[in-house]
């Protein structure tokens, strides 16, 4: 019995070892950088509970596929930065290796999800060659069957259809309508399945993406995903508020090549990171709307949002305006914010007063109440706000599919644009100051000693891993 006790804790502790080299092969030499508070918990996870952390580890650890370029990057000249833009932006954006801002014939926003379903209906219809569409979500609603009937009838016209959705956030589309699709003639792809996935140990990096190109050259993204509390009012429960765009020019070819990347890596390609040259700009188009596709995510060395909005907090002087359906931010982005307070910068976050996941809700008020605490101002929504965009004094304006929260910066593949033209910052501006008008102030309370715990457990625990 004494043996039998020897060889089993014997076990344990090669098993301990073995978990702990493992991670230490995975994350070091992988690169794969994570955050202080991250790395400890897993450490933890795998000394105290190895049968239980070993498996998820195995199955979730993977962060990046790209890693950092071994090659020096020296900042762009000056010379070569487009005229309009801030110069901190976008040598920064350069020296991760974006593709570079460029003059757009046309820009719309969408406040309204009627109007947003109708653009995204016509860009479809208006599809000639090709049609390239990615969301997180698709729903099994009346939203769902608008753009499934649109899709079908782009396939029938002879246009080249691919869909590209997430495998969890499309586990609510079912089986009959992805086999409608696919015998209609438009392509599908799920991008990580939870079974069968082709990148082995990365199911918990999800493509929360959304974007419609057609023929190269028209764009429609945002934060909406295809389902229809995120465009129509149904019965006893209104839209919730959002925002989406549409883009005519260049920056459909930047968001094009970036779902031609995740298009190959959902068949498990090797992943790198979409690069394209710069257009050729037309005399015609020189004065137009200056926007940049900005992506985050595994495919990239880089956590390029997180780096321009830290950037950003340390460059900002008059002003950081953020709306997010979540705010759970990391520690670094957090004291940034609360440093740019302190040093007379305004900073207004918008908010709903309550959103659809209720942890989120219970994980953001340590953050909320420090960045008060900073002179901060919180405002909070009556109803659900899923829209994701980002003020950075008068001279940028990001809008896309980017959540504040740790998941969205440093796993999700995201993506934002970022728009420089004074009419476009200007609109965003309005827009969250018509949001603000109607919500209302947050007010810090100190927490009992069960929450404080239970807001610990429930950041550490659920928005780390």
């Amino acid at each position: 019995m004494t043996r039998l006790a020897l060889l089993s804790g014997l076990g344990h502790a090669v098993l301990v070892a073995a978990s702990l080299l493992l991670y230490v092969m995975a994350t070091r030499i992988g690169q794969q950088r994570r955050h202080p508070s991250t790395a400890l918990a897993w450490v933890v996870g795998l000394v105290a509970f190895p049968y239980v952390a070993l498996p998820l580890f195995l199955l979730f650890g993977t962060r990046k596929f790209a890693r950092p370029a071994r090659h020096q990057r020296a900042p762009a000249p000056a010379a070569d930065m487009p005229a309009g833009a801030p110069a901190w932006a976008t040598r920064l954006l350069s020296g991760m290796e974006l593709a570079p801002a460029v003059p757009n014939d046309a820009v719309a926003f969408h406040a309204d999800g009627a109007a947003s379903l109708q653009a995204l209906i016509g860009l479809i219809d208006s599809a000639e060659h090709s049609l390239d569409l990615c969301t997180f979500l698709f729903g099994n609603d009346a939203v769902g069957r608008s753009v499934t009937d649109a899709l079908l009838r782009c396939a029938r016209r002879g246009v080249t259809t691919h869909v590209l959705l997430d495998a969890v956030g499309g586990l609510q589309t079912p089986a009959p309508v992805l086999r409608q699709w696919a015998g209609g003639g438009v392509r599908v792809r799920r991008f990580m399945p939870l079974l069968h996935n082709p990148l082995r140990g990365r199911t918990n990096l999800r493509n929360h993406r959304k974007l419609a190109v057609a023929d190269g050259v028209r764009l429609w993204s945002g934060g909406r995903n295809l389902a229809s509390e995120y465009f129509t009012d149904r019965p006893g429960r209104p839209a919730w508020t959002d925002l989406s765009f549409t883009v005519h020019g260049p920056l459909a070819a930047q968001a094009l090549a970036q779902f031609r990347t995740d298009w190959r890596a959902a068949r498990g390609r090797p992943h790198r990171a979409a690069r394209i040259l710069a257009p050729p700009v037309a005399p015609e188009r020189s004065g137009g709307a200056l926007a940049q596709w900005v992506p985050s995510g595994p495919d990239h060395a880089d956590d390029t949002l997180h780096a321009l909005l830290m950037s950003g907090a340390y460059q900002a002087q008059q002003r950081i305006w953020a709306a997010t359906p979540y705010f759970v931010p990391d520690d670094a982005l957090l004291d940034a914010w609360c440093l740019a307070c302190r040093r007379g910068v305004q900073v207004r976050l918008l908010l709903p007063r309550r959103s659809n996941h209720r942890l989120a809700d219970w994980a953001r008020e340590r953050a909320l109440r420090q960045l008060v605490a900073a002179g901060g101002e919180v405002w909070l929504a009556p109803t659900m706000l899923h829209a994701k965009t980002v003020l950075i004094d008068g001279e940028l304006a990001l809008c896309g599919s980017l959540n504040l929260d740790a998941r969205s910066l440093f796993l999700n593949y995201e993506a934002m644009a970022a728009f420089y033209g004074l009419g476009e910052v200007q609109w965003l501006s309005d827009w969250f100051e018509h949001q603000r008008a109607l919500a209302q102030p947050y007010r810090a309370r100190p927490p009992s000693w069960a929450r404080d715990i239970f807001e610990g457990v429930v950041r550490a625990v659920g928005f780390q891993l």
